[in-house]
């Protein structure tokens, strides 16, 4: 069982940043702003995972809950990226 946590949590880590590294970090490039921000919620996904090692996923789904506002904050942010690169 405690292999299986592992492998599920590190494909849920490299989800969003992969995400972001993809077709996001490419139309991030030339948003400094959005970059960062999109930097601050990689660590913020990051400090949750680790949160929820700690308390062994014990966190009456609250974590989870988090992390999921955190991709849908990430989506967002490609969206706005590619929005303004239309406008250029």
């Amino acid at each position: 069982m405690s292999k299986l946590r592992t492998v599920i949590l590190t494909a849920a880590v490299c989800l969003p940043l992969g995400a972001l590294a993809g077709g996001g970090g490419k139309a991030l490039k030339g948003h400094p702003n959005m970059m960062a921000a999109a930097k601050a919620l990689d660590v913020a996904y990051e400090k949750i995972t680790a949160a929820q090692k700690a308390n062994e996923y014990d966190l009456g789904g609250h974590a989870a809950k988090a992390k999921d506002a955190i991709k849908l904050a990430m989506d967002e942010l490609k969206l706005a990226a590619e929005t303004a690169n239309d406008k250029k």
